[in-house]
């Protein structure tokens, strides 16, 4: 099978191979050097916050965050069930519960009137997703968090760029995380960052992160901590990636826009639903999506086989939702997520996809979508 077009790719067209060749020649390659301070520097700009953290992935970034945020056995985290494993899997970490809501069909997300429905006597906080660089509702959600008086965690894996009323996402939570993995937006290869608001617990942060280490007395370990440290080699890296991030987004909204021209058609005859436009909300289309209204996940997987092996097109099915999954079956019904998860796809999207390319691939879709309905 001949893919020409990738779901998506990491595009390194600014300064990254200067700046990994002076890092190696520096000799600083492993998890210190000038590298991941400018790193980190450049993510708390972008946040418009003081400080950020670099972490080794987006996983132990949310790990350190419910750490430093106190979560403990026998506490109830708040998630979407719509999302990647790793947003479930930092709860489970620390001994504690994923309790999952549902998400509002129109936006993909657990909007706050979701996040309520789910809301028991044990819950401490929750973990707010941005599926797909779609913004939630977060200004709601940290309001409630804050009438509970629990914490709100951001996993804006997908969303670095995303903005709420010209705010940022990962800025309205007590804590925020990010990936940099080799298919999002900006990437290090494997790598994350963290954001933790208050700057006592954002030092307990950086001190589980480097192995329980005191940070003024060295081979001090009064906490037993992680190996969590990205290296100086992923935060060059990631300077020359950052330096290039609203070159990043302006493309992705641009393949967003046409995606949206093309297959307005399928929408229009109720064969395909596409990413909801909400005023002052600011995605960053990580991944181009859309839903198909029916058919279930044998349509859509025929579907993508055959643009796959007619068209050489990736595409990839939304998450499996994690009340499905064997470590966190609930017995739940969460009808918006199930369908959702059964009927949702991403199409390619990365710097560098052309118009021409677009429409050839939107040609494929509405070919393959209107024969089979």
């Amino acid at each position: 099978m001949n893919i020409r077009y990738q779901v998506s790719k990491p595009v390194l067209c600014g300064n990254e191979r200067r700046y990994v060749i002076d890092a190696i020649d520096s000799g600083w390659i492993s998890s210190t050097g000038a590298y991941l301070q400018k790193f980190e520097h450049a993510i708390a700009r972008t946040l418009q916050v003081d400080e950020c953290l670099s972490a080794s992935n987006g996983t132990t970034a949310l790990h350190l965050a419910c750490l430093a945020l106190g979560l403990r056995a026998g506490e109830e985290v708040i998630i979407p069930s719509l999302t990647y494993v790793a947003s479930a899997n930092a709860v489970r970490y620390c001994g504690a519960t994923p309790v999952f809501a549902d998400c509002d069909p129109t936006i993909w997300n657990a909007t706050a009137a979701f996040i309520k429905k789910a809301w028991t006597p044990r819950t401490v906080g929750v973990l707010a997703v941005h599926l797909y660089g779609m913004p939630t509702d977060v200004a709601q959600i940290a309001e409630l968090c804050r009438d509970r008086g629990a914490w709100l965690l951001e996993d804006c894996a997908e969303s670095l760029g995303a903005k709420v009323f010209g705010k940022p996402t990962g800025h309205f939570g007590d804590a925020s995380t990010f990936s940099f993995y080799g298919n999002k937006t900006i990437s290090t290869g494997e790598g994350g960052a963290l954001y933790v608001r208050d700057p006592a617990r954002r030092r307990h942060a950086k001190m589980l992160r480097g192995q329980g280490m005191d940070l003024e007395r060295r081979y001090w370990h009064p906490i037993m901590g992680y190996n969590y440290r990205m290296t100086n080699i992923a935060g060059a890296i990631g300077l020359g990636q950052i330096e290039m991030l609203d070159f990043h987004l302006a493309e992705r909204r641009r393949i967003a826009k046409r995606y949206v021209e093309r297959l307005r058609p399928l929408e229009t005859d109720g064969l395909l639903k596409l990413p909801a436009q909400i005023a002052g909300y600011e995605g960053t289309y990580w991944l181009f999506s859309a839903v198909l209204t029916t058919g279930g996940e044998e349509r859509r997987a025929n579907i993508m086989r055959q643009l796959a092996r007619d068209y050489g097109i990736e595409t990839r099915p939304f998450f499996v939702p994690m009340h499905h999954l064997p470590m966190y079956a609930s017995g739940q019904t969460l009808p918006n997520t199930e369908f959702l998860a059964a009927h949702g796809i991403n199409f390619p999207t990365y710097t560098g996809l052309r118009d021409e390319e677009i429409d050839e691939i939107c040609a494929a879709i509405i070919r393959l979508v209107r024969s089979s309905a």
